[in-house]
Formats: structure tokens, sequence, C-alpha cells
């Protein structure tokens, strides 16, 4: 396949977690003067949003889910699934800082409920390409509203053990196999 075959310099790092559990972490970053130890902690809780986004992606979406078996049609629905991702992310923006400013006062911060601003706009995505500009920009005030009031609340330092069972996704196929 072309990859290179030299073998990698790696680092491995121990990380105490606050519960007393030791982490392992590898990293590329090979240089303890320019990269100590320390700095690798939080580091690691920087990850969160970008393993946040791999669920969406994979259990929210499904982008594994193809409604077929060819190339073109596993393309196909790989990006239409990233672009509807992208585009609820788009129409979700201005609506932070109306939520923010509603959960002032309150016991927690809010945000928008993600899942749920997916499900409500994926199913006016074509509508929105379709219809004129006025009745576009209707939609999108109509899904700003849902999405302010399907607001969650950020609890901070919550934590959960983990179920370490692997659990294979199965998707079936849309359509049966011609042979």
């Amino acid at each position: 396949m072309g990859l290179d075959t030299k073998p990698l310099k790696l680092r491995l790092i121990r990380v105490e977690l606050d519960t007393g559990e030791t982490e392992i972490l590898v990293t590329s970053l090979i240089d303890p003067d320019l990269y100590p130890v320390q700095i690798f902690h939080e580091l690691y809780h920087e990850r969160w949003p970008v393993e946040e986004d791999y669920k969406t992606a994979k259990c929210w979406i499904e982008i594994e889910n193809f409604s077929g078996k060819s190339v073109l049609s596993v393309y196909q629905d790989f990006h239409a699934k990233v672009f509807s991702k992208n585009m609820t992310s788009a129409l979700a923006h201005p609506t932070r800082e109306v939520v923010r400013q509603a959960s002032e006062g309150k016991k927690y911060e809010y945000q928008i409920n993600f899942a749920q601003a997916l499900s409500n706009t994926k199913n006016v995505i074509v509508l929105l390409f379709e219809r004129s500009k006025e009745a576009a920009i209707l939609l999108i005030s109509q899904l700003h509203e849902i999405f302010i009031d399907t607001i969650e609340p950020i609890r901070p330092g919550r934590k959960f053990p983990r179920n370490h069972k692997a659990h294979r996704r199965c998707f079936y196929y849309c359509y049966k196999s011609v042979r």
C-alpha cells in the first residue's frame, strides 16, 4: 500500500487519574524538554470534544450504516451524513448565545441538545434548498425556536464507570442483494 515500514518512535506516559487509576498515553511528542509529562494530564482531557464528535458520528448519525453496497452509495451516504451534521452545527451556532443568556442565573449552564437538533434538521435540509428564500428563512427561524426549546444542562464533573463490553453495531442493508 506504499506505507512507510520504518519503526515509529513513540513515548509512553503514565498519568494518574482522579479515581486513582493509571492511564498509559502513547504519543509521538518524544522530546521531554519541549513536552514535559505534566502537560499531558490536562491535554488528555482536551480530547473529550473530539471523542464526543466521534460518538455523534457513530451513534447518532450512524455514519457506518449505508443504504447500499456499491462504492458510490457508500460515498453518497457518508458525505450526506457529514453534510447533515455540519449543516446542523451551522444552523445551531447562532442560537448558542440565546441559550447562554437564558441559562444565566440557573444552577447549570445549558446547551443545545444536538441529537434533537440533528433529528429536526435532517427532516428539512432538502426543503432549505428547494424552497424560496423567504420560506427557507422561515424554516430556519422555526428550527432555531426548536433548538432553543430543546436544551439540556451541562453538568460538570460527572463521572460514570465505563461499560467495557464491546458491542458490535450491526446494520442491515435497506436493499437486498440481487444475487
